[in-house]
């Protein structure tokens, strides 16, 4: 795993914090935007094996790829990319389907149903991506080694490339997590609400310094 590129598909403050966990772990990590040239500071900042490039630049560039764009714009996005850019390539999918609407006493709208995921759209977007569900149920603040006091939280994953599954296990691992594989894709239908469950108390009380964790006797 420690010679993989990686390219992170989003200029956002979610792609730049991975990108940078990245870089902090030794990964060469290109980070791919419509436009690149906003992201010179980034680079600089996070050292030399940062790189930045177009979105179908960081595509072709990541031996793993993670999407991190708003859930509006994933399917356009991996378009853009190219599903054959992306086919047999492991991408690691952190969008939620949140719409554009305000949230409702905390709770926040999504454009998906609990028949059909957004994981489940992109696949079918680009059906030889190896996708796998991760990242989508904490804040940024937290995405990176969180070293919570009560000891690692839980990132909920999917997917149906089990041999994906184990190479995001292991980098999900060098950041500071525990794991819990849901099972194939259908089941980004359960871990993604886990987003509306995660925002409510950022909404109502602007507590977005937490995590989730499942616990076992």
């Amino acid at each position: 795993m420690s010679t993989k590129k990686i390219g992170v598909i989003g200029s956002g403050v979610v792609g730049q914090t991975l990108a940078s966990g990245f870089v902090r772990h030794g990964f060469e990590t290109m980070v791919g935007s419509r436009e690149p040239g906003k992201l010179k500071e980034w680079a600089t900042k996070a050292g030399p094996l940062a790189k930045t490039g177009t979105v179908q630049e960081a595509a072709r560039f990541g031996d793993v790829v993670v999407l991190a764009v708003k859930g509006t714009a994933a399917e356009e996005v991996v378009r853009l990319a190219g599903p054959e850019t992306l086919a047999d390539k492991i991408v690691i999918d952190t969008t939620n389907p949140i719409a554009d609407a305000p949230p409702t006493n905390g709770v926040i709208k999504f454009f998906t149903s609990l028949e059909e995921s957004l994981l489940e759209r992109l696949q079918r977007v680009a059906p030889k991506a190896r996708f796998v569900k991760a990242f989508s149920c904490v804040g940024n603040s937290l995405m990176v080694n969180p070293g919570l006091p009560g000891g690692p939280p839980t990132m909920f994953i999917c997917g149906n490339d089990a041999e994906a599954k184990k190479e995001v296990v292991e980098i999900l691992t060098r950041f500071g997590w525990e794991i819990e594989d849901a099972g194939a894709l259908e089941a980004a239908r359960a871990i993604e609400p886990l987003c509306m469950l995660w925002c409510i108390p950022g909404f109502l009380k602007n507590d977005w310094v937490h995590a989730l964790k499942m616990l076992r006797p």
